[in-house]
């Protein structure tokens, strides 16, 4: 049974949004309660913004976050509240997708992570940062093999 106690923002009554800058504090975890298992997490934003740090026009993505758990695994509130306190940011968008996947590598410590955002064309210019992390030591040749299935039964 997941430990629940210590998680602030699942069934909260009144759910405060905080644009101010981003904030990896809003992240929560819980234990992996399948840790003899290998799985992947996979999480979807569609409503991702931010702004550009030049000129303050707002920049919208789809990101895709994939990753293989190891002894925590992030709360999925907690993680949209962590997305949407970008919304008010200028960060260019290569600098946002390393920041994400750096802190949920901080949080989770997992065996793999990837944060790949799919940002939408401004000026004929589409930009799809993408970044990976391994656990040190782990296998990356079956975690790649391991992957790719899981790929191709997304693309089905």
């Amino acid at each position: 049974m997941s430990d629940i106690k210590n998680l602030n923002s699942l069934g909260s009554k009144k759910t405060v949004y905080d644009f101010s800058k981003p904030n990896s504090e809003l992240l929560e975890t819980f234990d992996n309660q399948h840790p003899e298992n290998l799985y992947i997490a996979p999480f979807e934003c569609f409503e991702f913004s931010s702004l550009c740090p030049k000129t303050g026009q707002p920049d919208t993505a789809t990101i895709h976050i994939n990753y293989i758990p190891n002894k925590k695994c992030v709360e999925s509130k907690s993680l949209k509240l962590y997305l949407f306190s970008f919304r008010n940011s200028g960060e260019f968008m290569e600098d946002i997708t390393n920041r994400m996947m750096n802190d949920l590598v901080k949080l989770l410590h997992p065996i793999y992570i990837e944060v790949y955002s799919d940002f939408n064309s401004r000026g004929g210019i589409y930009l799809r940062p993408y970044v990976n992390y391994y656990e040190d030591g782990c296998n990356k040749k079956y975690i790649n093999n391991f992957l790719n299935r899981f790929y191709a039964i997304r693309i089905r």
